[in-house]
């Protein structure tokens, strides 16, 4: 790990490049060149952890690694234990869609966003599979995750089965409970709900529904896992945000879960790298797209000036609207209560926060949810999952001080109706923000496209994701290699035990001592720079590279011949790298392609021929010391850089196509 210092052009015997500078413990430097990006991986970890220095070709970064790895491969482990025991248990298999699913379906009001009808579908294809589904359903909140899980409900219900539907707090489970009543209310399905709402009679009589097998659904809170409910047939366990439940109650839950089929839903985003080692481990639907009709959040970065407070929050009340007002000190929050009251008074003001208990704080925000208070005054403990489409402006006290995706988080529980919505962040006037806090601030004020978010809380969120996702244990193993190494080594552990042929690839180094760069005339943004050269690094084949050129044509105009031996030069590395190459060297007149010691076995006798078959050029076949296969193909005088590009395309791609059979 060391530190990004920009990117630097140098010139090396007349050709330049450039380099990604980085520096480490004592000020020692390394200079990658960029087409090497690939070698070179943003560190991300927790919010608020700096990561620590190392010290080039030091001991202690391997020894780290080793340590992660060690750990890695004993989640793998167990990870591929659990997929192995459900993939042989028996659970039931579920009937195909009738009419009246068909029915059910089509009564939906709105539009359903691609990613619903392609959730729904995986969904419904693993419950009619005979082995228990477990299925993790990941989107924002307001983006139309309870419609799908109400869909596959349904499904149950028609085969005679139970549904379950676990939820952390009552207040979701009242809501929950009354999207299931009225989207159930025109067919024959009998609806329940147990929390702290019913009374000891009503308790009663819905435990008895259950155990008689009259109640087809109910909603509820832990207390569905209490040792007197029992369900005469359950079938589908919906769970939402199981990270939320205590772990005596995530060991009830285990118990319940065996060989029925389980959806688990979150809002909270899980990262890429992860959700694709998870294939077939844990599967994945993943929703981000919003439902039409929203508007981003108008976002506003400014000093804390009573006048606009009142403003902002007049403005709200008198289009019948709500307010959030973030207050993170419970020593005095009263105290701003008494003075938003004095501000505005005739505003019906109340208070929320953590000190409260469980019951008290549910109360409260239920009151608030029918509209008996304008303004919540409240520390950063929002419900998540809670739907307040009548809340759309939110005023943050001191927003310097909070991270990114928690600024995100909590603008992100306004503007989830059909109404504009404001998110006011404030900091004190006079006071001198530091250079972290400005950039968060003008970060999330950039970010105001929905969905968008995603892209910054991704970063922050996804590690929280996968500490859920994994067992918050991790957390420090995560920080200390970094997300993106983290995700790689589990994914790899993972194909390991899952005897997975993984296309065996070189990471070709190609030295055609050409000018293949980008220079600023053409990208002058650093950011937009590094960017590119990603992308043009992690192309998998002729067609990414392809629109990655038309991108570049689209934005940035003609480009120069240096980012034309760029885009060529990275398009033989794909080849290179299938074909197992180890480098591409070119000396004087003559072309040097070695390969590696198993593509080495697999090209000798006839097949090199046959690779070498479609290409002009002169070629010399010689095997090294090292075992490895050497061959040097002759240039001829003037020869051009693009039919240079085309011979050794045509040469690589043969040679590949014979190692990877």
């Amino acid at each position: 790990i060391g530190r990004f210092e920009g990117i630097k052009t140098l010139e090396n015997n007349g050709v330049k490049r450039d380099y990604i500078t980085i520096t480490y413990q004592h000020g020692d430097q390394l200079f990658v060149p960029a087409d090497q990006l690939s070698l070179v991986q943003k560190y991300v970890g927790s919010e608020g952890k700096t990561p620590h220095i190392n010290k080039l070709g030091g001991s202690e970064w391997a020894k780290t690694k080793r340590k992660v790895q060690s750990k890695v491969e004993d989640i793998a482990d167990d990870l591929i234990e659990l997929y192995a025991k459900r993939e042989s248990e028996k659970g039931f298999a579920f009937s195909p869609d009738d009419d009246l699913q068909r029915q059910f379906d089509d009564a939906f009001p709105y539009p359903e966003t691609p990613d619903q009808l392609r959730s729904i579908k995986e969904i419904k294809e693993d419950m009619e599979k005979p082995k228990p589904m477990d299925r993790l359903l990941v989107g924002d909140v307001g983006f139309g995750k309870t419609e799908v899980a109400l869909r596959a409900a349904f499904k149950a219900i028609q085969d005679n089965k139970q549904v379950a539907f676990l939820v952390p707090t009552t207040i979701l489970a009242q809501q929950h409970y009354e999207t299931i009543q009225d989207r159930f209310k025109d067919f024959p399905v009998n609806t329940a709900m147990l929390s702290r709402f019913q009374t000891p009679a009503e308790s009663k009589e819905i435990i008895e529904g259950l155990e008689d097998g009259k109640i087809d659904i109910v909603v509820g809170t832990h207390r569905l896992l209490s040792k007197d409910v029992h369900f005469k047939d359950l079938g589908l366990l919906i769970v939402d945000e199981e990270q939320r439940f205590g772990v005596k109650h995530k060991e009830k839950l285990k118990q319940l879960k065996a060989n029925i089929d389980v959806l688990t839903l979150t809002a909270t985003p899980i990262p890429r790298t992860l959700h694709m080692s998870m294939v077939g481990v844990r599967d994945l639907s993943v929703m981000e797209t919003p439902p039409q009709n929203r508007y981003p959040i108008q976002t506003y970065v400014m000093e804390q000036i009573p006048s606009v407070i009142k403003d902002a929050c007049l403005r709200e009340m008198k289009r019948g609207g709500q307010v959030f007002y973030l207050h993170n000190r419970i020593s005095d929050i009263d105290e701003t209560v008494e003075k938003l009251q004095q501000l505005i008074p005739n505003a019906r003001i109340a208070s929320a926060h953590g000190r409260m208990s469980q019951n008290q704080l549910e109360d409260i925000l239920y009151r608030f949810l029918n509209r008996e208070f304008d303004i919540l005054v409240t520390t950063t403990i929002i419900e998540t999952g809670i739907d307040m489409p009548n809340v759309n402006t939110m005023i943050i006290e001191d927003a310097d001080h909070y991270g990114l995706s928690q600024l995100y988080q909590l603008r992100g529980r306004i503007g989830r109706s059909a109404r504009l919505a404001y998110a006011y962040f404030l900091y004190r006037p006079n006071k001198v923000l530091t250079e972290v806090g400005e950039k968060r601030l003008d970060a999330i004020r950039d970010f105001t496209e929905l969905g968008s978010g995603f892209k910054i809380a991704m970063r922050d969120l996804s590690i929280r994701g996968a500490g859920n996702m994994l067992g918050a244990q991790q957390h420090g193993f995560i920080d200390s290699v970094g997300y993106d190494l983290y995700s790689q080594m589990l994914s790899d552990a993972i194909k390991e035990r899952k005897g997975k042929k993984t296309v065996k690839k070189s990471n070709a180094e190609i030295d055609l001592k050409l000018e293949a760069y980008i220079p600023d005339s053409y990208i002058g943004d650093q950011e937009e720079k590094i960017e590119y050269y990603k992308k043009i690094k992690t192309v998998a084949d002729q067609d990414e590279l392809d629109k990655i050129e038309d991108e570049l044509i689209d934005r940035f105009g003609d480009y120069p011949t240096a980012v034309e031996n760029l885009l060529a030069v990275a398009g033989l590395k794909v080849d290179a790298d299938l074909a197992q190459v180890l480098t591409v060297l070119k000396t004087g007149d003559k072309i040097k392609v070695e390969f590696n010691n198993a593509a080495s076995r697999e090209l000798e006798g006839p097949n090199i021929f046959k690779a070498l078959e479609h290409v002009n050029m002169k070629a010399r076949i010689s095997m090294n010391q090292e075992k490895r296969m050497v061959v040097l193909l002759q240039m001829p005088d003037e020869m051009k850089n693009r039919v240079l590009f085309n011979e050794l395309a045509t040469f690589l791609q043969a040679a590949s196509n014979i190692v990877q059979r």
